[in-house]
């Protein structure tokens, strides 16, 4: 058969008359029916149509799956290197085991985003070379590395919806022409021309290898700061911010899938107000900066001032760090607060703290940045040895980095740890249904490690440095609003509480059981662990078992139902002492990010937040809207489908402060507001986060209603 036969002899597509337009009866879906029901069928009925009508025409086809592999790896779509670690008739079975599970996209978009994102495209784009089944057997082959049984379970987990890789994985894995796997890079800049020089250099090419670059600024000196000792020289952060976002849109026209790129500062850096001003609508076009996202740090000094109504101190960075010889970032504001107030050594400008709070949300209100970590939160929960001084695009990636050192030639003197992140998320009620819990979670732990395993980032060693010591991996979840919305429980009530609280404990428990299993069959544990709180036995003692049950009798019958072995106070003392003896492979294991596109195809809500809306809307560049329903949500539990805006933000952060103690790094948290909402709102929410233990706020979203005159009568989400 020749190349240009392939693809000729596939299902007959619906006859012209027949058919139904699938964007028109995806549409339908945020129409109610002539009873006021929402009509999920409709969007039922625009996948099955998006398969006959479009994917099934334009699918090359193959007789058998040998000329298949034959044919894409002469022509350089899949990488033979992947498929060579296997015998051939195993690689069939496993297209089998995943074939034989008759899967189907439960919504339009999960069907549509899966095809136009993920699946392998013929070079001309035209045509799919890929159904999902293919592209979940190559990357459980990828990941897998050889090992039949982890990629035989790796197949069941993703196939059954449990685990899901996240978009640089998923997309990647066993391609030819293929970006990196990793989801997250975080850069630290220093204070000098040579660091500020090779940043810009490295986020050029962390970009173009597809993933989200952070970049620390606290330690760049401000405007006015001297430059060799002549003062009024320094023209401070902006600069570099614009240096830093013309290497990511040049990354991006240069054709590569751009990393979008994010910079975080303390908020106690005298540039702090000029920073912030680059998000405002009408900012001047020389400092407006449109790409990047901000991020602020927030230690818990600042909180007390402004709860006093006193000024917040601003130190210059440049001075700090002559002080007490290490980079601003480096040094704990709410420690040294005092003392530096009154050195007179270090240059000093003040601002009011209130003030700077309604600043903060103003801009929020403006533009959803900037993103906030709380500074010591962050790090009195961190188990590692060392300091985490900002976190990632998505606010959930939070690690221990060390500088680096350069030459005049830019070659490194002294290489630091810089870090990287690779994702992937748990679809708790397909994980509550799993016959073997455990299984589960060691069969995606191992999927995740197997990426930092095989990531080695050469352009930008501190990054492969980084990744080599500490096999730092972040297990997210997603879908806990269908969960609770399937089990009849309201989200933030008593009983989701409960259950969040005992799932994370048990996800906890399995995690850190499989990362040490991994160090004893490995005889490896990750870089500098004897100085950890792990190694000393100090982590374990923070938890006292019995608060890992659950409290109330629903969620007791979840449980009990489940294959989720609760913590006893011994499995607990067994986990301390192993891990004591035999180490930890990754230095970090949990992250619970936003989860856009991979819970679409997925069928899950995202992350742990509630939904948006009940039938939200995604903007799809081409086509206009796409809307989709929230999974097991029916005409007959729509109560328990409360959307973010109705439950507030209290119950929201009541939901991640539970997780939170549970999870080694961040929590990827929005805030959702009604149109209502002030400043003052915003800031209350700040405050009320901060108080509950929450790590990191992302996005702050106001709700955008119809305006008078403008709603669509029988329109489910009117967010117009």
């Amino acid at each position: 058969m020749t190349g240009t036969e392939i693809g000729k002899t596939v299902q007959e597509p619906v006859d012209q008359r027949e058919q139904l337009d699938y964007h028109a009866l995806n549409a339908m879906l945020n129409l109610y029916n002539d009873a006021g029901e929402i009509q999920f069928d409709k969007d039922r009925e625009a996948a099955n149509q998006y398969f006959l009508q479009h994917v099934n025409q334009n699918t090359v086809y193959f007789h058998d799956l040998e000329e298949k592999i034959k044919y894409l790896v002469d022509n350089e779509y899949y990488d033979p290197a992947v498929l060579n670690q296997y015998e051939f008739s195993f690689v069939k079975s496993l297209f089998k085991q995943a074939y034989a599970k008759k899967f189907r996209f439960q919504s339009f978009l999960g069907a549509y985003k899966y095809y136009t994102s993920y699946t392998l495209k013929t070079f001309d784009g035209r045509r799919y070379l890929e159904r999902f089944e293919d592209r979940v057997c190559m990357v459980a082959l990828g990941l897998a590395a050889g090992d039949t049984e982890l990629a035989s379970n790796l197949v069941d987990e993703i196939m059954d919806g449990r685990f899901q890789p996240a978009t640089p994985t998923f997309l990647n894995i066993g391609k030819k022409q293929r970006g990196e796997p990793v989801s997250c890079f975080l850069l630290r800049i220093e204070d000098n021309m040579e660091s500020i020089g090779r940043s810009i250099n490295s986020a050029l090419q962390l970009s173009k290898r597809g993933g989200g670059v952070a970049l620390l600024l606290s330690n760049v000196r401000e405007a006015g700061a001297p430059i060799k000792h002549i003062e009024n020289q320094s023209s401070g952060v902006i600069p570099v911010m614009k240096l830093l976002e013309d290497a990511f849109s040049y990354a991006n026209q240069l054709g590569a899938r751009q990393g979008a790129g994010a910079v975080y500062l303390h908020a106690h850096h005298p540039d702090i107000l000029r920073f912030l001003d680059t998000k405002r609508e009408n900012a001047d076009e020389k400092i407006r900066i449109k790409t990047l996202s901000l991020g602020v740090v927030i230690p818990d000094i600042t909180f007390e001032l402004a709860k006093r109504n006193d000024d917040m101190y601003l130190f210059s960075p440049y001075d700090v760090e002559r002080v007490y010889g290490k980079p601003f970032a480096d040094v704990s504001i709410t420690e040294h607060y005092e003392e530096m107030v009154e050195d007179p050594r270090i240059r000093k400008s003040k601002i009011n703290a209130r003030a700077f709070f309604q600043t903060l949300a103003e801009i929020q209100f403006e533009s959803g940045y900037p993103y906030i970590m709380f500074e010591d939160t962050v790090n009195k929960a961190n188990p590692i040895e060392g300091r985490i001084t900002h976190s990632n695009l998505c606010s959930e990636i939070l690690q221990v980095s060390t500088p680096s050192e350069f030459n005049a030639d830019l070659t490194y003197k002294t290489i630091g740890d810089d870090i990287s992140c690779n994702l992937g998320s748990m679809n708790i009620a397909k994980a509550m249904d799993s016959a073997d819990f455990s299984k589960t979670i060691e069969t995606a732990i191992r999927g995740l490690t197997a990426v930092a395993d095989q990531t080695s980032i050469d352009s930008v060693p501190s990054v492969r440095q980084g990744n080599d010591n500490s096999h730092a991996i972040g297990l997210g979840q997603m879908n806990l609003h269908g969960f609770l919305g399937r089990e009849h429980i309201h989200y933030g009530s008593e009983e989701a509480l409960d259950f969040t609280n005992a799932y994370f404990a048990a996800v906890m428990y399995e995690a850190l059981k499989a990362s040490n299993k991994i160090a004893q069959e490995r005889g490896e544990k990750f870089h500098n662990f004897e100085n950890s709180d792990y190694a000393s036995g100090e982590f374990f003692d923070r938890y006292d078992p019995a608060e890992f049950a659950p409290k109330t009798e629903r969620i007791r019958q979840i449980i009990g139902n489940s294959s989720i072995q609760v913590p006893t106070a011994q499995d607990w003392q067994q986990l301390k002492d192993d891990v004591q003896a035999h180490g930890l492979y990754n230095r970090n294991l949990q992250a619970i990010p936003p989860t856009g596109s991979i819970s679409y195809i997925n069928n899950s809500t995202s992350s742990i937040h509630p939904i948006a809306s009940k039938i939200e809307i995604r903007k799809e560049g081409k086509i206009g809207r796409v809307y989709y329903p929230a999974p097991y949500m029916t005409n007959d539990n729509l109560e328990y489908y409360e959307d973010a805006y109705e439950i507030g933000y209290e119950k929201i952060i009541d939901t991640y402060a539970v997780a939170t103690k549970y999870v080694d790094q961040g929590l990827s948290l929005t805030l959702f507001f009604k149109d209502t909402a002030t400043t003052r709102d915003i800031n209350r929410a700040q405050i009320y986060a901060w108080r509950k233990g929450i790590k990191t706020i992302y996005y702050i979203r106001l709700r955008q209603t119809a305006l008078t005159g403008t709603e669509v009568e029988g329109c489910v989400s009117c967010m117009l």
